[in-house]
This record gives C-alpha cells, sequence and structure tokens, in this order.
C-alpha cells in the first residue's frame, strides 16, 4: 500500500511541484506550445512589479491582523466555554457552526450583506457610515474581508483551545486560589503556560492559513477594487491562468512558498523557545 500512495503523491503532488519550478525559468504562457529559457528574469522582475509588492504588503499585513484577533478572540471564548456553566455543550455547538460552512458560500452571502443589507440599515437609521458599501471602497474594503476571515477561523481555534484547557487539572486552580491567586495571576501563572503548545500550534497554523487566503477575498471583492485586496494566492491565480504570465507567477509561486516555510520555521522556533522559557 506503501508505494502507490508514494506514486500518487509524486504524480499529483511532488512531480507538479517540480514542474511549476522548470517552467519558473522560462518565458512560458501557459498555452503555446514553444517557449524559451529565460534564467533568472522572472524573479528579478518580481521585485519591480509594483502589483506583486502591492499585494505582498497586504498580504502579511491581513494575516498578521487576522491571526492577532483570531488567536485573541478564540483564547477568550475558549475560557469561556470551558467554565461550568449552563447550556455549555449548546454554546460550544454554536461556536463551532462556522467551521462546518462553506468558505465560497459564507463569502458570497456577506458579500450580500455589506453590499445590500448593511447600506439600507444604515439609510433607515441615519447613521452615514453604515450607509457606504465597505467592500466597494479601496480603503475600507480589507475591514469587511477581515472580519469574515476571523469570525469564521474562530470557530477551529475555539476547538483547540478548549482542548488544551481541558488538560489543565482543577486542583492547580484550586491550590492556586488557597494561596490568594486572583482570577489573572491563575490565567497568566497557571492557564497560559500550561496550554502553551496549543497556542504555539494555532498561532502557526493561523498564520499559515491566512497568508494563503483566497476564498473569502474571491468570494467578496475578487481583488478589488483596484488591486487593493488581491492577496498573494489570488495574485497568482489570475496572472498564472488567466493573464498569460504562468511562468512568472511560477517564479512567484516559488518564492512564497519560500517564504511562508521560513516564517513558519521562525514561529515555531520563538514559540518554542517561550514554552521551554514558562
Amino acid at each position: 500500500m506503501v508505494i502507490p500512495a508514494v506514486l500518487l503523491f509524486a504524480t499529483f503532488h511532488t512531480f507538479p511541484a517540480l514542474q511549476g519550478i522548470y517552467y519558473s525559468f522560462t518565458n512560458w504562457n501557459g498555452i503555446s506550445v514553444a517557449y524559451d529559457f529565460v534564467g533568472f528574469k522572472n524573479y528579478i522582475h518580481l521585485f519591480k512589479d509594483k502589483v506583486v509588492l502591492d499585494s505582498y504588503k497586504f498580504t502579511f499585513s491581513f494575516a498578521v491582523m487576522a491571526t492577532v484577533l483570531v488567536n485573541a478572540i478564540s483564547l477568550l471564548v475558549a475560557i469561556g466555554l470551558n467554565a461550568k456553566i449552563k447550556g455549555r455543550n449548546f454554546f460550544r455547538a454554536i461556536y463551532f457552526l462556522p467551521n462546518v460552512l462553506g468558505v465560497l458560500i459564507v463569502g458570497f452571502i456577506f458579500n450580500f450583506f455589506f453590499t445590500n443589507i448593511l447600506p439600507k440599515m444604515g439609510e433607515q437609521l441615519d447613521i452615514d457610515f453604515l450607509m457606504v458599501n465597505i467592500l466597494g471602497s479601496e480603503k475600507y474594503a480589507w475591514v469587511g474581508i477581515l472580519l469574515v476571515v476571523v469570525w469564521q477561523a474562530c470557530a477551529f481555534n475555539i476547538i483547540l483551545y478548549l482542548a488544551g484547557l481541558q488538560t489543565v487539572s482543577g486542583e492547580l486552580y484550586e491550590a492556586s486560589g488557597l494561596d490568594g491567586a486572583n482570577a489573572w495571576q491563575q490565567f497568566w501563572k497557571i492557564t497560559f503556560p500550561m496550554i502553551a503548545p496549543f497556542f504555539t500550534i494555532n498561532m502557526v497554523l493561523s498564520m499559515k492559513n491566512f497568508l494563503m487566503v483566497f476564498d473569502q477575498i474571491v468570494a467578496m471583492t475578487g481583488g478589488g477594487p483596484g488591486h487593493s485586496t488581491t492577496s498573494i494566492a489570488l495574485l497568482i491565480y489570475k496572472g498564472g491562468f488567466q493573464g498569460g504570465e504562468f511562468a512568472f507567477q511560477s517564479a512567484n509561486a516559488v518564492i512564497y512558498f519560500i517564504l511562508i516555510m521560513l516564517v513558519s520555521i521562525f514561529q515555531l522556533k520563538i514559540l518554542q523557545k517561550r514554552e521551554v522559557d514558562m
């Protein structure tokens, strides 16, 4: 069973990846039969292309904000759902619900909400900033995408944090309570160090996923207005498959793969060192 699995993986994953690296050194447009070898020309032009540089700036800014928000909100909600409250299982199911919804479907629903429902509500309530469709604003379209992405991504992270919180022994809280520790001291000295491995996993997975943001942007703005919400993944897709830039965007994909790998390794090293220090 191992050999067929390896062959299938190599055929549908490794070989296309190597093929993409090869094409990144050519001028192939994705359609024509003939193409030339151009060396590192595509890689050099990447650093001179304003659209590419803007998409990197947008994607990294978006990923950092989304990672921080998702993990802060998820941890707070998980602590609340781990407490002894009435209807705890019901609320856990409600908070997990966004995770089972299709990303594109959610994106189209919120597109309709921001475009049609929210402006009408603003008109009826006479609130100026609600009257404007933020997805049509070059300055604020990213805010709408960020809200949707954070809302949907929190569901999975809450489950991971809940799993971590349930590994913390209640005896530790009882002992610290007898010593006079308040709620913040119990969180900072007991809860947070005990769930540090879960925090590390959530931070790394969140950052990696948000750096690859694609579906929500396709459904909500298509990368616009202009190029204001064009992520790198969307730029690679559009340029490679619709814009005749297959080789150029293959070079972009190679660079981006290396960057994501370096960011993930950096995060793991920093966060795992922090776990040891705790």
